[in-house]
């Protein structure tokens, strides 16, 4: 069942934004991520519960908070709007709803995985001179690709579905905004549009259970290693 013109620019749509929105925020994820892993400080589990807020709270609660941060009447949003740069309402505010929905995964999973690197592999490095980011891009991230890989694929996977934060923050802008689950909802409400709504069912469907998998294939290899060594 071949998509229409309308449901392949939703599904191209889709791709796009949730591939600029999940490498968007990785720098960011890696940061709290090691953060988390490494360190030791004051407000530590408040400092994690802001970062796991997307999980918890409704996606239109997101949605709203972003549109009134970054929208035309926002403080953000103003000076973006002064500097030529306004996202409400255009796919890179759909990238910043699915970026922020997708975020809280992606932190999880590399902190997870910074946690099972050897620390004392960590420590032979420094013992030896190799300075902090030394270690982290020769060492730590390297040990950690597995779960970086599943992160990110769980992200994506998160980020390509999301729909109400998306919908609240820039609305459905054929082209611009309308992602591929809000055009699925789209076509839900119009009498009619079952045949297409299945089609777009089946490809999220897809997206979903290749994501999941390649994140469960990256994490059991992850679990296998130390038994390898051991061996």
């Amino acid at each position: 069942m071949p998509l229409d013109h309308a449901e392949a620019v939703a599904l191209a749509l889709s791709f796009k934004v949730s591939l600029v929105g999940v490498f968007a925020s990785l720098p960011f994820a890696l940061g709290c991520a090691w953060l988390l892993a490494r360190t030791r400080f004051f407000g530590k589990p408040l400092f994690e519960g802001l970062l796991l807020l997307p999980l918890i709270l409704p996606p239109v609660v997101t949605g709203y908070v972003l549109l009134i941060v970054f929208g035309h009447h926002g403080a953000i949003g103003r000076l973006l709007d002064a500097a030529g740069l306004s996202i409400a309402f255009r796919w890179s505010g759909a990238a910043l709803a699915a970026a922020v929905m997708a975020f809280p995964l992606l932190v999880v999973a590399l902190r997870n995985a910074f946690e099972s690197v050897d620390r004392k592999l960590e420590n032979a490095a420094a013992t030896l001179g190799a300075g902090p980011w030394r270690i982290f891009f020769g060492i730590t991230l390297p040990l950690s690709v597995r779960g970086l890989v599943a992160g990110l694929a769980l992200a994506f996977a998160r980020a390509f579905g999301e729909f109400g934060a998306t919908i609240t923050f820039v609305s459905s802008i054929p082209g611009q905004t309308r992602t591929l689950p809000i055009a699925l909802y789209e076509l839900i409400s119009t009498p009619g549009g079952e045949g297409g709504a299945l089609r777009l069912t089946l490809v999220a469907v897809t997206v979903a259970l290749l994501a999941s998998l390649v994140a469960a294939l990256m994490l059991l290899r992850g679990r296998s290693r130390p038994s390898e060594i051991e061996a």
